[in-house]
């Protein structure tokens, strides 16, 4: 056989085995697709809170507030996730990799309460749920803008793989929100949409079909910034009462201070190093609080100085926060969501809420931070302006 022919003949061949198993991956796609109905049987839910409604020709499940509406034996781990969502108000959102106790999960949500703007920040949201308690305030970073159809479907597409995510919000060629590293405890688990007066159709899952999304955690710009406090070591958490205030221990006050008091020796410590966008988040340790309750912990860490300097401090909390510095008292205020003094941006805590003057001694210096927390997620997130002639204990 000619040698030239022989190697044609042997290129198609190898394109007609290519095109077999493109028809093959595709057909394979095709059959793990399944569109869930819009009806009783498979789904769990409070009938009081949820319709099931014809809506602009279509099927569809109306939720009339929080009563939350879950897939029955869905089980999602990687993959791709479309419905279609209408909004009246609220902030209707899908949880995946939920834990059967609905404890801890990943969760994406749209918010709507009057008005849109595709240049707001805060039209929709990823944010884990740790031990029952959302941590949208500790998750500022992954917020975004879209444009919302108000009335009208809004089509949604996630697409999950591994600790990362992409999602589409009615444009499909551009998403409107990229989660390098999902910050949810579990790799598997339930489906469920919740939040507000909303009206939910036409949801497909493609199980394991990912768009060459990379499973690996993505780059997040923190990891190369040496100026992060990322190793700590953290107190128990004790019950503080509502009216209680951190307060230094002044002499004078020490009769009647009805502050927690500064550990001592008896004082337990466990180390906590920050996540991956410099955050240490307290909820994932010590658990969420209960929103009629109020929780007190203590942080501790070094900063080592080659010299006497001062250096200033960039420091995110929630919910209200005490500072000390080789025991001074430096630093005292409070986060509160929603109230005139909620510091920036809207009462999350993120690196922009305050800035604080650490003058450091030469050698070790201990920080030591009180945190107070009542309102969804709890901790801080704590970075130097310079780390010139400074040392940091187990920063990696």
């Amino acid at each position: 056989m000619n040698p030239t022919f022989k190697k044609f003949v042997l290129t198609l061949l190898i394109l007609h085995f290519i095109a077999l198993a493109a028809v093959a991956q595709k057909k394979k796609a095709a059959a793990q697709e399944t569109t869930i109905p819009m009806e009783p049987a498979y789904w769990q839910y409070d009938s009081t809170g949820i319709e099931f409604i014809m809506n602009r020709n279509v099927k569809a499940i109306h939720l009339k507030g929080p009563s939350p509406l879950v897939l029955k034996n869905g089980q999602f781990s990687n993959g791709t996730i479309e419905y279609d969502v209408e909004i009246v108000r609220g902030f209707p959102g899908i949880t995946f990799r939920e834990s059967g106790d609905r404890k801890n999960s990943d969760q994406f949500y749209l918010r709507y309460f009057g008005t849109t703007s595709p240049e707001s920040r805060t039209t929709l949201q990823y944010a884990a749920v740790i031990d029952g308690m959302s941590m949208w305030d500790l998750t500022d970073e992954y917020q975004a803008g879209a444009t919302l159809n108000i009335p009208g479907w809004n089509h949604v597409k996630l697409i999950i793989s591994g600790k990362q995510m992409k999602a589409f919000v009615n444009d499909m060629t551009h998403p409107a929100l990229i989660v390098p590293a999902l910050e949810g405890n579990l790799e598997k688990g339930g489906l469920a949409f919740s939040g507000g007066e909303v009206t939910i159709a036409n949801l497909v899952i493609k199980p394991d079909v990912v768009e060459n999304l990379d499973p690996a955690p993505g780059y997040i710009s923190t990891y190369n910034d040496t100026r992060y406090l990322r190793s700590w070591q953290v107190s128990n958490a004790s019950d503080f009462a509502f009216g209680k205030e951190i307060v230094p221990p002044f002499q004078f006050l020490s009769k009647t201070s009805t502050g927690p008091g500064l550990p001592d020796s008896s004082t337990r410590w466990t180390p906590i190093m920050a996540e991956a966008r410099g955050n240490i988040n307290l909820t994932r340790i010590l658990g969420h609080t209960d929103f009629s309750k109020r929780r007190f912990t203590w942080l501790k860490t070094t900063i080592e100085s080659d010299s006497a300097q001062e250096r200033l401090l960039y420091l995110g909390f929630s919910d209200e926060v005490c500072l000390f510095l080789n025991g001074d008292f430096l630093y005292s205020d409070k986060n509160y969501f929603g109230t005139p003094g909620q510091k920036f941006p809207r009462g999350r805590c993120t690196i922009e809420n305050t800035t604080i003057k650490l003058p450091l001694h030469k050698g070790k210096n201990e920080m030591l931070i009180g945190l107070a927390n009542y309102f969804y997620g709890w901790g801080i997130v704590a970075r130097l302006d310079d780390t010139d002639g400074i040392h940091l204990t187990n920063n990696r």
